[in-house]
């Protein structure tokens, strides 16, 4: 069983300029449209209630956030550090237009050009799967994603879904990861996935 057995707050930066030194490819950026259950998600995986700061208010957190984890295998008692970056929610439209622009400018040339990145994970609401600003950022993603960079598409919320909603779901993305953070359904997959990935497993399925 793999999981992350420690988790803490390293720094918040409000674009590249100010990202923390990193000589390691180890990083795992969480990145959703707001209100898609990414803090409850990052606190879920990470076994952590309040590494990651649920807010009422879709689109608060306007800095990028970093966290220090552990991932550990349990049955080989083996451990490998990585750093999980929590991006801020993005369609969220009430700020002014201005902060909202030079928001994802930071945004996108975070994205595209921070080297650390291994892992982009998108997170997208298993209620709203087809949504317009879902289907940007996965064309964006694939245009700046280099080989070294892997995107995993997690679908988050499966709790809200009937089992009819469910299969639809699955028959159109069959590849899917689905979980859900209250029903803790998915995580061990999701936590398994990223290990493999960042820590070079040979039977690592990307995707």
């Amino acid at each position: 069983m793999i999981e992350i057995v420690s988790a803490k707050f390293l720094t918040s930066a409000a674009s590249l300029s100010q990202a923390p030194e990193n000589e390691y490819s180890n990083e795992v950026a969480f990145m959703a449209r707001s209100n898609a259950g990414k803090s409850s998600l990052l606190n879920a995986l990470s076994n952590h209630k309040n590494l990651a700061k649920v807010s009422s208010t879709p689109g608060k957190t306007r800095l990028i956030n970093y966290f220090d984890a552990v991932f550990m295998d349990r049955d080989s008692g083996e451990k490998h550090s990585a750093v999980l970056v929590d991006l801020p929610g993005f369609g969220y439209a009430k700020v002014s237009k201005s902060l909202k622009s030079d928001w994802e400018k930071n945004l996108t040339d975070f994205i595209a050009n921070r080297k650390q990145i291994k892992v982009f994970v998108h997170l997208i609401d298993a209620r709203h799967p087809e949504l317009e600003i879902d289907r940007s950022v996965e064309e964006y993603l694939d245009q700046i994603c280099r080989p070294d960079q892997v995107i995993l598409r997690v679908f988050t919320k499966s709790d809200k879904l009937n089992q009819k909603e469910l299969g639809a779901l699955l028959r159109d993305h069959p590849n899917a990861i689905v979980v859900s953070s209250s029903k803790k359904r998915g995580i061990a997959k999701l936590s398994k996935l990223l290990y493999d990935i960042l820590f070079g497993a040979d039977n690592a399925d990307h995707l």
